[in-house]
């Protein structure tokens, strides 16, 4: 669990710079600039399929395990900050990924 919390993590990090990108890549449109931020296409590629596609996966995954083991009174080998940062993080993932219009 400790393991698999911590690649949640990971992920959950390139959704929030996945979703900068975003931001920055838009505004840069808008001035006429149509180059992409990282000029690396692999580095950024990978950046956003594990931020927008694997993140809410796994974060949707973990959180189900949690509350599972919560309800069957299990000890959660995890990090208070991991714990609290990925279920904090997984509303907005699901908010942006569904609500948000791209």
């Amino acid at each position: 669990m400790r393991f698999f919390s911590k690649i949640v993590f990971i992920c959950n990090i390139c959704f929030i710079i996945s979703a900068v990108l975003r931001l920055v890549e838009f505004g840069m449109r808008k001035n006429g600039n149509v180059n992409a931020v990282i000029p690396l296409q692999a580095i950024e590629g990978t950046i956003v399929i594990l931020g927008f596609i694997v993140a809410i996966l796994l974060n949707a995954a973990f959180v189900f395990i949690v509350l599972f083991r919560k309800s069957n009174r299990k000890h959660l080998p995890v990090s208070p900050f991991l714990l609290w940062f990925n279920l904090l993080l997984f509303p907005v993932e699901v908010w942006y990924s569904f609500f948000v219009r791209h």
